[in-house]
């Protein structure tokens, strides 16, 4: 089965809409524009109920079928939040907010919804409710967490909850997915060494260099993955901060390093947090100094449902033909806060692929407008297919 035709027709009002977005790209949980143009458009549509505020500025649509025997009720979710980043991409439609752009392709997961929404909406051709999620601040900023803790699905009684995000580098029109982890956890790392001052140049050794203790603890953290993680699983340690000093000639009392940390485990993860406060800490202190070690749990891991995968998978194949899915993806290292609504309820993410392009949180990015179709009927069909109206 491919595009639905209705989806198909709307691919220029998607596109239009995606550019309004893109033009006035908004960050984390200021996106009152957005949040504000969804509801105007899904009221417009004739969904049954339309909420905003819910997560402080996500918004909810509520479109009821044909038929409601089934009891069933199914979330569709996309984020609406950009990037601080300022744009270099040259399209016609490139952001007017300096400092802001949509890098991320989340005016596109918009777009799409809206479009399945509006084709939802008219037809009806389901048995059961389709409630389709506006969030905000996916980047770093936990909205998924914030709805789910607004009462998302309790209000609803949301069953099932699926997700979806653009792919650059997987074929235009391809989809993929896979049961268990999908994304990664993501977590920040604050380590504050603490030395003893001195003189750079004549008294070093009266000091307790907490660069020099910094420094040995960057190595030292790469051990943790290379020796006490499992070969056959994943987890990466990064610092990309490391803040100290004041002059050329001083030894400073006190380095401050800061980094993320990314698993595809729980018990990787906790085993992680355990070893890096015990390493920074056992560094320091063979040099003299100490380490207060701050983590800071974030984003869990993306984690499919195996059922729920599978017929997000068949959607896919029923949108673009078996030899166009993948549903054996291998898990990436990004993370995404959809993974606090799979947390909440049973449900899949899933890609569409973008083709050749720039990845994603890249200045140049460009969101491939012929892939709007594809999502809005997978979308679309996900609902018609999971409560078919018989």
């Amino acid at each position: 089965m491919p595009i639905v035709n209705r989806v198909a027709a709307l691919s220029d009002e998607m596109a239009a809409w995606r550019h309004d977005f893109h033009e006035n790209p908004e960050l984390q949980y200021d996106v009152h524009r957005t949040a504000g143009i969804v509801a105007d458009r899904l009221r417009e549509f004739g969904c049954d109920e339309v909420v905003t505020g819910i997560g402080r500025t996500g918004v909810v649509g509520v479109i009821r079928g044909r038929k409601s025997a089934s009891g069933k009720t199914i979330g569709l979710r996309a984020d609406m939040d950009a990037l601080p980043i300022m744009e270099t991409s040259g399209v016609p439609y490139a952001s007017k907010v300096p400092g802001k752009m949509h890098a991320c392709g989340h005016d596109g997961h918009t777009a799409m919804l809206l479009g399945a929404a509006k084709y939802l909406a008219e037809t009806r051709n389901f048995d059961g409710t389709a409630v389709v999620i506006f969030q905000p601040a996916e980047e770093g900023g936990g909205g998924g967490k914030a709805m789910v803790e607004d009462g998302l699905m309790t209000r609803w009684n949301i069953q099932e909850v699926y997700g979806m995000h653009n792919m650059p580098g997987l074929p235009e029109g391809h989809f993929a997915t896979t049961p268990g982890a999908m994304l990664a956890s993501s977590d920040n790392i604050q380590i504050t060494v603490h030395g003893k001052g001195g003189h750079a140049g004549a008294g070093p050794h009266k000091s307790i260099d907490s660069v020099l203790i910094g420094a040995q603890i960057v190595n030292a953290l790469q051990s943790i993955v290379a020796r006490n993680v499992d070969p056959l699983k994943s987890a990466v340690i990064s610092i990309t901060q490391f803040h100290s000093g004041t002059a050329f000639n001083i030894i400073p009392e006190v380095a401050e390093l800061g980094g993320t940390v990314r698993t595809l485990d729980p018990e990787v993860r906790d085993l992680v947090e355990r070893r890096i406060g015990e390493v920074a800490e056992s560094v320091a202190r063979a040099y003299g100094g100490s380490a207060e070690t701050k983590y800071t749990r974030m984003y869990p891991v993306t984690m499919n449902h195996a059922r729920e995968a599978g017929l997000a998978a068949d959607v896919a194949r029923d949108i673009v033909g078996a030899e166009r899915v993948n549903d054996k993806f291998i898990p990436m290292m990004g993370a995404e806060d959809f993974s606090f609504m799979l947390e909440a309820r049973p449900g899949a993410m899933i890609l569409v692929g973008m083709g050749d392009g720039n990845e994603c949180h890249h200045p140049a990015y460009v969101f491939n407008d012929n892939i709007l179709g594809h999502g809005a009927s997978y979308w679309a069909r996900l609902v018609e297919t999971r409560m078919p109206a018989g």
